[in-house]
């Protein structure tokens, strides 16, 4: 069957039907490739005149980007077939509160940290809050696209050019080095069905003025949000594919503990009735327990956030003469995103829009949540979602994250011996954010709805006399700002390197051709600090999770060097060797890699390549210097409990029952003894122009990470927990309680004295293996007619493997398959792109191929999907072109999984449900070239 597969990508490739935004920029007549200037591409530092090597670079240019449809970084780089793994989306609900506004890469789904993004060649500085509050990356949302001159993406190890994180690829955006004339871009967008509109406007001009020229650029955007209440598929818990996620969302409940009831209001939730658009009504939980709730609370948040800013870059050169210049890069962005996100169900606590009690001078899990009320002599929990009403409209509890990021480059280059290039650089790029929790005042919320308190009883549980009355009825705006607050972090991360680096494309000559080479030394210090509110970090100021704390810093060096030799005319092999050395917490741990490639051309139209080399990755700072962090979960299911009552039950059976949810406290923790991590990459395959306008490219890959980083699933921890102690899996498969996985898992789920889940302590743990393998396959091809000219270009992988081994000793759990691995990534990913020009007219469509992903419960297929892009363009004058792209050509929605009960109903980390949208854009060139 896989090998069915292979070869049937081959054929689409062949067929040009298996597509991508890339292409290939080898030409197919070889005089022309010898023409070409040396340039210096991803994956090396000596400069060379062939685009291809021994390693496949894939470059996505400026007007590929355009053509396909993509407004932002984000869109472009989902589109690649390489990037394979999940990633959080705008509409991510706790997710986006822990990265608001950030977005990620993921190449070959080894993990966002495991991709190293540049600028032109140079790091920045990562974003300063962790991603989901544990590892550091990149954001590339906030990445100006209209700056953007290519893309160019490099998979697998390259830690001997670049250091560490070039394990999974090396993701290089370079921008526009140079300018005729000043060009305005003007960008608005819509969507079909509402919400999400957007403007964008883009300034470039550049100038020379005798031996100083220099490039600016600025970019304006302003995109609204787009809310769950715009989209019907989302709108509603009874958009819910069951029956228990279509009860109505949570409003307000009172609880007696004791004897696990609901008490309902006197008047049936007539005086809420009024909220939420009029939908708060009296419902009944999946027991037939009173509350009062609303079907259209749920969809409170934003699918897309609102992103407002300016971004500003400039490049500037002065030569001093012939062999001496001076060169600097300076990249700025200031740009506030806002959104609002929320639980996924009837979880108030995890709600910026709840409050719930909780009793910070407990100790005890239960009596967190459970109070005494005098007046009724009973144990009760009280919980209270508030509406837009009562909060003075929605836009009053969104998260809002103002970004600040600063990139600059400068040094000096030049030649000397009139054969050595050379270059001395100074880079600092920092990462600076205000983000604005809204929260609930725990204290001011406890005094408003329950009085003050009067003691606690001999067990432990603070005593109220409340009004049940003041529950239910709807509150002022002023009265809910007497109990909201605003928590406010201001992360800060930086890096700083210095480098000086140097090649000579002729160090010497063989008989085959000159040797090329290049070496460089480098030196720079990476920090971070979370800063949070200090309040956030107590249990007893707000409602809602309590965050963690983080900072620290670390210095690195490094020294590398490369060689290309000319083995014989047709023949050449590269060398590369680096070795990194980091500092921090009194460890030094240090690293030397190397790759060594091949390219063979026997035939003008043929090159034959493989590569091999290995890497290494510094753990994560947060990794290494987090605090306590702690994390509330309210439906926890304890899948040991479930399964010893109901012997018959799947794990997917004990989560959907609902019967064994248990409330815990998490806690996670930095790990400063993690090692570091290797890995080995392979590389083998060929370029081919068999026809004139015809180029493919075919090549297998291979990357094994060793020693790997990852955070503990709390879930998977209490179902591994629950395999041990029962000894088999819910398939009935034997497991030894005895294996490193068991001890751990045993150690990590904390049950109290009546065999309950108090709490799951999870860490981040150097675990054996991940190994990925497939075949990427790409193809171009040009056709000249009368008709116009028609380009179609392609992109395909297919996965073979890719398998991860937890602990040594333990089986491989195969990452592809939803029976052996939570979540499964997709086999396949493809994209097509076509092309038509003829004269002041042009026409593309671009289609983006997923394949099939797991369901929520892990135990069947979500279909395939296509999405398509079209565009048009007109060329008014040749300086005055006008264009229209629509996306999501079709008005896709996310497909239907039966199974996925959890808001939003669909899998956010491939799909969303913006549906139809459409941009209209008018570039303007004011002198130069024509456009």
């Amino acid at each position: 069957m896989r090998k069915h597969a292979m070869v049937c990508s081959i054929q689409l490739a062949l067929l040009g039907m298996a597509a991508s935004a890339t292409a290939l920029a080898q030409s197919t007549d070889n005089d022309q490739t010898k023409q070409l200037d040396t340039v210096q591409v991803t994956g090396s530092r000596i400069p060379r005149a062939q685009v291809e090597g021994p390693a496949p670079v894939t470059v996505v240019t400026a007007e590929q980007i355009q053509s396909a449809g993509f407004t932002s970084v984000p869109d472009v780089l989902r589109s690649l077939s390489q990037n394979s793994g999940t990633v959080q989306g705008q509409q991510n609900t706790t997710g986006a509160q822990s990265t608001p506004g950030a977005q990620a890469v993921d190449l070959r789904g080894l993990g966002p940290n495991h991709t190293l993004v540049l600028i032109n060649g140079r790091r920045i500085a990562d974003f300063p809050l962790p991603l989901n509050g544990r590892s550091n990356f990149t954001d590339v949302g906030n990445i100006p696209l209209g700056m953007i001159d290519r893309i160019e993406v490099l998979t697998g190890s390259a830690s001997a050019v670049y250091g560490s994180d070039a394990m999974a690829g090396v993701i290089n955006f370079i921008l526009k080095k140079s300018t005729d004339g000043t060009t305005i871009d003007y960008r608005y967008g819509d969507t079909s069905r509402g919400g999400g509109e957007s403007h964008d406007l883009t300034l470039t001009t550049g100038f020379e003025q005798g031996n100083f020229s220099g490039i600016v650029g600025m970019e304006l955007l302003n995109k609204r949000p787009l809310w769950g209440t715009q989209r019907n598929v989302q709108d509603s818990t009874l958009d819910a594919p069951t029956e228990r996620r279509r009860l109505p969302r949570l409003i307000a409940q009172i609880t007696n503990w004791e004897d696990d009831v609901n008490i309902a209001p006197a008047d049936g939730c007539k005086a809420l009735s009024g909220l939420n658009d009029g939908t708060t009504h009296l419902a009944e939980d999946r027991f037939g327990e009173p509350y009062c709730g609303s079907e259209r609370a749920i969809a409170y948040r934003t699918i897309q956030n609102e992103r407002k800013g300016i971004n500003a870059y400039g490049s500037f050169e002065y030569r001093f003469n012939d062999e001496l210049s001076w060169f600097a890069d300076m990249q700025m962005g200031h740009q506030t995103v806002r959104l609002l996100t929320g639980s996924n169900g009837n979880d108030v606590v995890s709600d910026v829009m709840g409050w719930e009690f909780h009793d910070p001078a407990s100790t005890n899990n239960y009596r967190n949540k459970v109070f005494y009320n005098a007046a009724t002599d009973s144990r009760e929990i009280w919980s209270r979602q508030f509406s837009p009403e009562e909060i003075g409209g929605l836009r009053n509890r969104m998260n809002t994250t103002t970004q600040k990021t600063l990139a600059v480059t400068t040094g000096l280059k030049g030649i000397f011996a009139d054969a050595w290039n050379w270059e001395a650089a100074w880079n600092h790029s920092q990462y600076k954010a205000d983000v604005e929790m809204p929260r609930i005042n725990a204290d001011a919320a406890n005094r408003f709805f329950l009085g003050e308190r009067l003691g606690y009883t001999d067990s432990g549980y603070a005593i109220y006399n409340p009004d049940p009355t003041r529950l239910f009825t709807p509150l002022t705006p002023a009265e809910f700002a007497s109990i909201a607050a605003m928590s406010t972090f201001r992360p800060v991360a930086k890096n700083d390197n210095v480098s000086f680096t140097t090649d000579n494309t002729a160090l010497f000559s063989l008989p085959a051709g000159d040797v090329g080479f290049a070496g460089a030394i480098e030196y720079g210090r990476q920090s971070y600090r979370i800063n949070p509110d200090p309040l956030a970090l107590t249990e007893d100021a707000y409602t809602g999770p309590r965050y963690g704390d983080g900072s620290g810093s670390r210095n690195h060096w490094s020294a590398a060097g490369e060689l290309r030799i000319p083995v014989l005319s047709t023949l050449q092999a590269s060398l590369a060797g680096r070795y990194d050395r980091y500092s921090y917490g009194g460890k030094h741990p240090g690293k030397f890699t190397y790759s060594a490639g091949l390219e063979w051309r026997p035939l003008d139209t043929l090159l034959v390549r493989s590569s091999y080399g290995t890497g290494f990755r510094a753990p994560d700072m947060h990794y290494l210097f987090a605090g306590d962090d702690y994390y509330r979960t309210r439906y926890a299911t304890d899948y040991y409990q479930c399964r010893s009552e109901e012997p018959g039950f799947s794990d997917g059976d004990c989560y959907d029952d609902g019967s064994w949810d248990v409330s815990t406290f998490d806690v996670y923790k930095g790990n400063i003894e993690l090692g570091v991590e290797t890995s080995k990459s392979f590389s083998a395959g060929f370029v081919w122009s068999p026809l004139d306008g015809l180029d493919l490219a075919v090549d297998y890959y291979q990357i094994k990470v060793m020693n790997q980083v990852q955070v503990q699933d709390r879930e998977r921890l209490r179902i591994t927990e629950a395999n041990c102690r029962l000894g088999k899996t819910d398939a009935g498969v034997a497991v030894d309680v005895n294996s490193p996985t068991c001890q751990d898992a045993l150690a990590r789920v904390i049950r109290d004295a009546d065999g309950d889940i108090s709490s799951v302590r999870f860490a981040p743990i150097n675990i054996a293996k991940e190994e990925t393998s497939g075949i990427d396959v790409a193809a171009s091809y040009r056709l000249q007619t009368r008709a116009g000219d028609f380009r179609v270009n392609g992109n395909y992988t297919w996965v073979k493997d890719h398998t991860f081994q937890r602990y040594p000793g333990d089986a491989s759990e195969d990452m592809l398959h939803y029976k052996t691995f939570s979540p499964a990534l997709p086999r396949a990913k493809a994209n097509v792109g076509v092309n038509w020009d003829k004269g002041a007219w042009g026409a593309s469509l671009f289609g983006n191929y997923l394949g099939r992903v797991p369901n929520y419960d892990d135990d069947a297929w979500t279909q395939a999907t296509w999405r398509f892009n079209a565009g048009a363009r007109y060329d008014i004058s040749d300086h005055l072109r006008v264009s229209l792209s629509v996306n999501n050509l079709f008005d896709k929605m996310p497909p239907k999984d039966p199974t996925w009960a959890n808001y939003p109903y669909y899998d956010t980390a491939w799909f969303d449900s913006m549906g139809r949208s459409y941009f209209v854009q008018v570039t303007w060139k004011l002198g130069g070239k024509p456009l």
